[in-house]
């Protein structure tokens, strides 16, 4: 299954480098022809996006880059309409809201528990029963932060299935009816020093599960 991470290459490298070490083929890119060739998309971590897409002034978000968040914004409407998997990733997810319909709280008021601080905070997730969170890691789990900002109003069909207790942030999400799954989270590089939690799961249910 060859997956497309819609990104820069210059800013995907671990996402890269986790389908590597999963012997996942994959391609890189922002073009909606060359993502044609895919079979799965995922929405990488990245900078905050511009505000005005969810229909806000600047009110604390940073490093926005408005021209990928359009081609990103472009290539989710792409692959909803196709119906292929999508994984959002911390602010792939926040991409999968806004694309959606919904909104993001530009700057969480409890932020210092989340953001990246010289490297990931970890701190527990509550997982909804019944979710494929839950399926895969149980009801609580440790996961790794580096986010400011998190999901205000949800986009269409956006369900919650993981918060985080401490704020009630929301720390997973899926779709009611599409194979569109998120994390606040990154999978991509759980330390296994910090948390039991593994990428791994959460990449094979991507690739190989059931929606």
């Amino acid at each position: 299954m060859m997956v497309g991470i819609v990104g820069r290459k210059k800013d995907t490298g671990n996402y890269e480098a986790f389908l590597d070490r999963h012997k996942v083929p994959y391609m890189t890119s922002l073009s909606i022809s060359d993502l044609a060739a895919c079979e799965s998309l995922i929405f990488p971590g990245g900078g905050d996006i511009t505000p005005a897409f969810f229909g806000e002034r600047d009110r604390g978000s940073r490093s926005i880059d408005t021209e990928l968040d359009i081609l990103q914004l472009q290539a989710l409407e792409y692959g909803i309409q196709r119906r292929i998997p999508i994984l959002g990733i911390c602010k792939g997810m926040q991409i999968i809201n806004v694309g959606l319909g919904g909104s993001i709280i530009q700057d969480l008021p409890c932020a210092d528990c989340h953001r990246y601080l010289d490297a990931d905070q970890y701190h527990e997730v509550h997982n909804l029963p019944g979710s494929f969170l839950h399926h895969l890691y149980g009801e609580i789990m440790v996961v790794n932060s580096a986010h400011h900002q998190g999901l205000g109003k949800l986009g269409r069909g956006v369900q919650v299935v993981s918060r985080c207790p401490l704020d009630q942030c929301v720390e997973g999400i899926c779709h009611k009816y599409l194979p569109v799954i998120g994390v606040q989270w990154h999978p991509e590089r759980l330390d296994p020093a910090r948390t039991e939690a593994r990428g791994t799961a959460l990449l094979s249910y991507f690739l190989y599960g059931r929606y």
